[in-house]
C-alpha cells in the first residue's frame, strides 16, 4: 500500500497490484458440450518440473508453459475470446468501480475476545483471573440448562483468518497499461504478493461511480 494525492491535495490510500497478463487456457460454450457459457484464465508462468502432465498438456493447447493458477468465470453470453490470447489491465478502462476477491491474512488460534469483539469478564475484585473466556456455553447447548453438545454457530476460539474474502466498491485510482498495473483505493484482502481475482463492482456500470 501507499498514497496518492487527488486534485484538492488530499492524501488517497491505495494499493497498487500488478493485474496479468493473464492466458484465456479455455473457451466454454452454450451450444458445446459443456453447456454454458465460461472463459477460463491462467496466470503466471512456472517451471515444468514443478508442475505434472496433466497440467502441460492443458498449457500447451493454449501454446503455453503451465501456469500457476486458473479461474474459470462464467459468462451470461459467449465471449469473442480465442484459446491462446491475452487479457492484461487495459481491459478495467473505463471502470468506476471493482470488486476483489483474495484469502485474508491467517492469524492463527484466537480467543473470543479477538475472533468475536466479546467484551471479556468484569475486573472487580470478585471475578477469577479468567477476563477473557467465553464464559458460558451451556445456554446455547441441545438440551437448554441441562446438558447436551453446544450448538452448531457457537461462538469460541479457534482458528481466524485464512478465510476467502470478497471486499466491494473499491474505487480505481488509475490504469497503468504501460506497467500493467491497476491503482485501487483501500486495503484489499491477504498479505503483500498474495494472489486477488479483481471483477468489475456488481453495483457498478461502465464508467459510472
Amino acid at each position: 500500500m501507499t498514497r496518492v494525492y487527488d486534485e484538492t491535495g488530499a492524501a488517497v490510500p491505495v494499493t497498487i497490484v500488478k493485474c496479468g497478463p493473464c492466458l484465456v487456457s479455455q473457451v466454454k460454450t452454450a451450444d458445446g458440450k459443456d453447456g454454458y457459457n465460461a472463459v477460463q484464465i491462467g496466470f503466471e508462468e512456472i517451471k515444468p518440473r514443478v508442475s505434472n502432465q496433466a497440467q502441460m498438456g492443458h498449457a500447451a493447447k493454449a501454446g503455453s508453459a503451465p501456469l500457476r493458477t486458473y479461474r474459470e468465470v462464467r459468462l451470461k453470453q459467449p465471449t469473442d475470446k480465442q484459446v491462446g490470447d491475452k487479457i492484461d489491465v487495459s481491459i478495467f478502462d473505463g471502470i468506476a468501480e471493482v470488486d476483489v476477491v483474495g484469502v485474508s491474512k491467517g492469524k492463527g488460534f484466537q480467543g473470543v475476545m479477538k475472533r468475536h469483539h466479546f467484551g471479556g469478564l468484569g475486573a472487580s475484585h470478585g471475578t477469577e483471573r479468567k477476563h477473557r473466556s467465553p464464559g458460558s456455553i451451556a445456554s446455547h447447548a441441545t438440551w437448554r440448562g441441562q446438558s447436551g453438545k453446544p450448538k452448531k454457530g457457537l461462538r469460541m476460539a479457534g482458528r481466524m483468518g485464512g478465510e476467502q474474502v470478497t471486499t466491494v466498491g473499491h474505487k480505481v485510482i488509475k490504469v497503468d497499461a504501460e506497467n500493467g498495473m491497476l491503482i485501487i483505493k483501500g486495503p484489499l484482502p491477504g498479505p503483500i504478493g498474495s494472489l486477488l481475482f479483481i471483477k468489475q463492482g456488481r453495483n457498478v456500470t461502465a464508467g459510472k461511480a
